[in-house]
């Protein structure tokens, strides 16, 4: 006999999917929806997932490997010239003498890119591939339909996106001594 009201086992990829803090609060079936939606991406060591400036299309989920996110260094680099041929400096934050432009190295079950998700600014920093590396890819076009058609689910993972952004931030304001513009 065929028992109907079973639950269905996960695969291990959605079991994999729902530790991720971004889907934690999503049911099994919403899961589903959303890796209809997902991309996976194979790179090699060292090669360039984005480079700093590009427009932000996607948001990138570490499967497996390590990526490096770093920022260019600006000498005169850092200049840009205006129509008109009027020269100025390009605003960049001030680094510490002998800083590579080094900002993390992450691992597997963490994600990079995600302000992507949220407009098409161009990147403030490159990923690349710190070691061969499989990763998990949900692109913003994919995202708003989302919103159009599954506004529940959306709404999870943008709750789960503004407590890692809120957290990030508060990290970043707390490291810099500008904890006053967080109360």
């Amino acid at each position: 006999m065929v028992n109907f009201f079973r639950p269905r086992k996960t695969s291990p990829r959605l079991e994999r999917l729902h530790e991720l803090s971004l889907f934690v609060d999503l049911t099994p079936a919403e899961l589903q929806i959303v890796d209809g939606l997902l991309h996976e991406r194979d790179y090699l060591e060292g090669e360039v997932i984005f480079d700093e400036g590009e427009e932000g299309q996607a948001i990138y989920i570490i499967a497996a490997g390590e990526v490096l996110i770093s920022r260019q260094e600006r000498g005169d680099a850092g200049r840009t010239v205006q129509p008109g041929g009027t020269e100025h400096a390009a605003v960049q934050p001030r680094r510490r003498q002998g800083d590579s432009g080094r900002v993390a190295q992450l691992g597997a079950g963490t994600f990079f890119g995600e302000l992507a998700l949220l407009d098409n600014s161009p990147r403030s920093a490159q990923a690349r591939a710190a070691s061969p590396c499989k990763l998990i890819v949900l692109f913003r076009d994919d995202f708003v339909r989302l919103l159009d058609t599954h506004a529940r689910i959306a709404s999870k993972i943008s709750r789960q996106l503004a407590c890692h952004l809120g957290t990030r931030l508060r990290d970043m304001a707390l490291s810099v001594g500008a904890y006053h513009h967080l109360l």
